[in-house]
């Protein structure tokens, strides 16, 4: 094993995890990254290897065989979410999961099923006819995919940290709420009622009403694997606490299920207990996906929004691990992974997943320090398919259910719904609007409508253009004008701020035509205009402003305008607007804050001369009994 003095030395801005393998400081930019190979850089598992000790080995498995302890029941149950035979789920969560690891930027991050994917692929399947479902399943992956991976390779990934958490929030709500009623079914031993043609709701409303009774023994499995997963991870905190040691509670509940149906032999005809059946002791093989065009192009609406919802869910978890770690990420290189972890699988027989939440923190906790812990997770859980399978079919479908309601409880942090709910109206209504499209519309889409709605409430905000007027009052002080102001007539200040961009074209029109009217009122001679805070002006603002800056002209009123940045002065030259102007009465920001405003009011009074107001603080004299020639801001 290797010692202290045989560990190699971190790099600058680098830390030594205590099982050997560096790791970025939080916040260092990662500038070595565009030195490595480009084997390394776009398969971040080998550039581990690099700093690799025979400690880190021993941390990566055991953090990968207590995630594969936990992956197994889940995998199997969230196969069952989709619609699918259990067996499905494994494939998912060993593929995947490898393919994942191999190329993720996070070391901790867990690829694989989820219960948020899960639910959106029963939904994007809902029409998709009994038999073919299985293969619609896998090309659903390989749709979700290429998606994931062209928007890696176009490197527009960092693009989804515009999109408001809020949408993540509120579909973990729908889509919890949708898994309990889902499962209600298996819960209580119901068959379900009506066609898949027919709306979530409709079929659920009829599984209820139209049902028979309630099985009394898969409710008693159902509701003893709810208690027991409750305990056992009770006392798998308290045992953490005490000596660090975690028993796998899922893995432990879905064995003690299928003993008691094994030992009284509940499985048998007749048992009345429906249990998952024959699952083949068998490894994923490589098979090409259906290639049929009119599935592809019916699957293609909810491919696109599984990948976003994939993509988002990925890297959140990503950044959520991170901030713990101090791990630098590459966001591209998250999207990449999740799209060759997709378009792998679905040429192994699996459906589409994402960054498990469960399954990662568990990996992180379990003291996991590089993405080969992944790896190991995947292989111990095709250990567990070659050797266990054959006991899998004693598993009992309502204690699987169970399983599956805890983790929808698990998937809706309440201290967190609370907070979005109580921070904003804007939040607020995205989070209530995105889960609710999830029960009402469908789980896939409430992604997209929750992007959506997002901005089409964030644009009305953004396009919002503040003015204000400024005074200079007889101490010389330039500041925004109070009611107990007197107001120069010759010469008027005002404040713009605010992103001058189309959205604002309808607020910055009227902003303007205020100064205008106000100046021609007050019978302005010169209008000073700060635009220290006007941001990102587009065609559309401009053409507002050269008429304002026209109307001015037209009725012998000069403009000044003060702060102005580079980037805008370089586009009111572009159009020509510093030209009607004239360079010399264009002030540009200066280091020092309202110094080009000073400026530009002291080129205003030379132009001005001797013509002063009543309200002049020229006219005025200084309590101090001078007049000085400065301003102070």
């Amino acid at each position: 094993m290797a010692g202290p003095s045989h560990r190699p030395r971190p790099l600058a801005g680098e830390s030594t995890s205590p099982a050997g393998v560096s790791t970025l400081a939080p916040g260092t930019s990662d500038a070595r990254s565009q030195r490595k190979p480009w084997l390394f850089r776009i398969v971040p598992a080998l550039d581990s290897l690099r700093h690799y000790s025979s400690r880190a080995f021993v941390a990566d498995a055991i953090a990968g065989l207590t995630v594969a302890a936990v992956a197994v029941p889940q995998a199997m149950a969230y196969a069952l979410v989709a619609g699918l035979p259990p067996q499905y789920g494994l494939y998912t969560a060993i593929v995947m999961t490898a393919v994942g690891a191999l190329f993720d930027s996070s070391k901790q991050l867990i690829n694989g099923p989820t219960n948020a994917i899960s639910i959106a692929v029963l939904s994007a399947l809902a029409l998709v006819p009994e038999g073919e479902r299985i293969g619609a399943a896998v090309l659903l992956a390989v749709l979700v995919g290429s998606g994931q991976t062209l928007i890696a390779l176009m490197r527009v990934g960092d693009l989804t940290r515009y999109v408001s958490h809020s949408v993540i929030v509120g579909f973990t709500l729908g889509a919890g709420t949708l898994l309990v009623l889902d499962q209600l079914k298996n819960l209580l031993g119901l068959p379900g009622q009506g066609a898949r043609s027919e709306h979530f709701l409709v079929r659920f409303w009829k599984t209820v009403t139209e049902g028979s009774a309630i099985d009394a023994r898969a409710a008693a499995f159902g509701i003893g694997a709810i208690v027991a997963v409750v305990v056992l991870r009770y006392v798998s905190n308290r045992l953490y606490r005490m000596a660090g040691i975690r028993i796998p509670e899922l893995l432990l509940t879905v064995m003690g299920a299928a003993s008691i149906v094994w030992w009284f032999g509940l499985d048998q005809p007749g048992g009345g207990l429906r249990v998952v059946g024959e699952i083949p002791g068998q490894l994923p093989t490589f098979e090409l996906p259906p290639l049929d065009w009119t599935l592809a192009r019916e699957l293609a609406p909810g491919a696109l929004a599984i990948a976003v919802l994939g993509v988002l869910e990925a890297m959140a978890m990503a950044k959520a691990i991170a901030a713990t770690t101090g791990q630098k990420l590459d966001m591209n290189q998250q999207c990449l992974s999740e799209g060759l972890a997709n378009l792998t699988g679905g040429f192994f027989q699996c459906f589409p997943g994402s960054g498990s939440l469960t399954r990662s923190s568990i990996n992180r906790l379990a003291g996991a320090v590089s993405q080969w812990s992944g790896v190991i997770s995947a292989a111990a859980v095709a250990g567990t398919v070659v050797l266990f399978a054959p006991l899998a079919r004693y598993i009992p479908v309502a204690s699987l259910a169970g399983i599956l309601m805890v983790a929808a409880y698990r998937m809706v942090e309440p201290k967190q719904l609370a907070y979005y709910l109580r921070a904003t109206s804007f939040d607020a209504r995205i989070v209530l609007a995105t889960a609710l499209s999830a029960v009402v519309i469908s789980v896939e889409f409430c992604v997209l409508i929750g992007i959506f709605l997002s901005f089409f409430f964030y644009v009305p905000k953004a396009a919002r253009v503040h003015l204000e007027e400024l005074t200079i009052t007889p101490e010389r002080v330039i500041r925004a004008w109070r009611d107990t102001d007197e107001r120069c007539s010759r010469l008027r200040l005002w404040d713009l701020e605010g992103e001058l961009f189309f959205g604002a074209a309808q607020d910055l029109g009227a902003k303007l035509d205020h100064i205008l009217e106000d100046a021609q009122d007050m019978g302005a001679r010169i209008v000073v205009l700060r635009l220290k805070h006007a941001r990102n002006p587009d065609a559309v603002c401009m053409r507002l402003f050269e008429d304002f800056v026209a109307k001015l002209t037209t009725t012998n009123i000069e403009v000044i305008l003060c702060g102005v940045r580079r980037d805008l002065a370089r586009i009111l030259s572009n159009v020509g607007l510093m030209q009607r102007i004239g360079p010399e009465r264009v002030h540009l920001e200066k280091a020092a804050t309202w110094s080009s405003t000073f400026d530009a009011v002291q080129d205003a009074y030379r132009r001005l001369g001797d013509d002063r107001c009543s309200a002049c603080p020229r006219s005025r004299q200084h309590p101090s009994g001078t007049r000085p020639s400065h301003y102070m801001i």
